[in-house]
């Protein structure tokens, strides 16, 4: 049941709940609190009862309170009394409706509350946005040396979370890297195609040392440019490289950065 219900999401337009869900098991540091702050203002505005929405914010407020003091046993306690009363109130009205009004955004911003931010997201990304939603859940993830824009981009691409959150944890340690080869980089990210064995051997090639000349030959090298590609191999064979050679048409990184770091200066 589970599968065809992502299937349904998907095709709406909408991203699952499972899809959500990648987000918190990819960083052990994901901050819940910031997580269900977050929400709270994106889903607030969008409950349409002000009597609702003014106690959807107190129970929001107290529990994100807990959430930043979690060895309180006094925030604790007043997010549980805060909690059991939203959930209350909401079972209130569902048994009272007249089928006049809506707490659909309650109900999602009661999830959240409750720890199912995933969920949470699944239910309010219809009217609150994809973009939003995915800015906050990737910034929560409070992962050291990442690349936030790429995985941004990467999302807006329409890889999967985990893939994304990979690439940016990938990238952001060579942030140093020259501007060109973070574009080599970025440009294989983009096409599902970057892996970390991909990124050790860029790094295990000196790339930030080559020349001017010597980066520019390396970028057609990387992109599959066929004619410099085949002055490339001569060059290597008449060098007395053949095994070289061989690796570079077949897209050898190794082999490329030789056949950069040959070019004469």
């Amino acid at each position: 049941m589970g599968d065809a219900v992502d299937v349904v999401a998907q095709r709406s337009g909408r991203h699952p709940e499972s899809w959500w869900a990648q987000f918190p098991e990819a960083s052990e540091r994901f901050d819940a609190a910031y997580t269900v702050d977050g929400l709270g203002e994106l889903i607030l505005p969008h409950i349409p009862s002000p009597l609702l929405r003014r106690e959807a914010e107190i129970a929001t407020d107290i529990v994100v309170r807990r959430l930043e003091r979690p060895n309180s046993p006094e925030a604790a306690e007043r997010a549980d009394t805060a909690l059991r009363r939203f959930v209350a109130t909401l079972e209130r009205i569902t048994e009272r409706s007249t089928g006049t009004g809506s707490i659909a955004e309650a109900l999602a911003l009661c999830d959240a509350l409750q720890g199912k931010c995933p969920a949470a997201a699944a239910a309010c990304e219809p009217y609150v946005g994809t973009v939003k939603l995915e800015k906050l859940f990737v910034t929560a993830l409070r992962l050291d040396y990442f690349d936030i824009p790429l995985a941004l981009r990467l999302l807006e691409g329409g890889q999967e979370p985990a893939r994304a959150v990979r690439s940016g944890l990938l990238i952001g340690k060579y942030s140093w890297w020259p501007a060109w080869l973070l574009n080599v980089v970025t440009e294989r990210a983009l096409a599902g195609t970057l892996d970390e064995e991909t990124i050790v051997a860029l790094d295990n090639c000196a790339y930030a040392s080559l020349s001017p000349a010597q980066a520019r030959l390396a970028r057609h090298l990387l992109r599959g440019d066929p004619r410099i590609i085949g002055t490339a191999v001569t060059r290597l064979e008449v060098l007395g490289e053949p095994d070289a050679a061989a690796r570079l048409r077949e897209g050898d990184l190794q082999a490329v950065a030789l056949a950069a770091r040959l070019m004469p200066l």
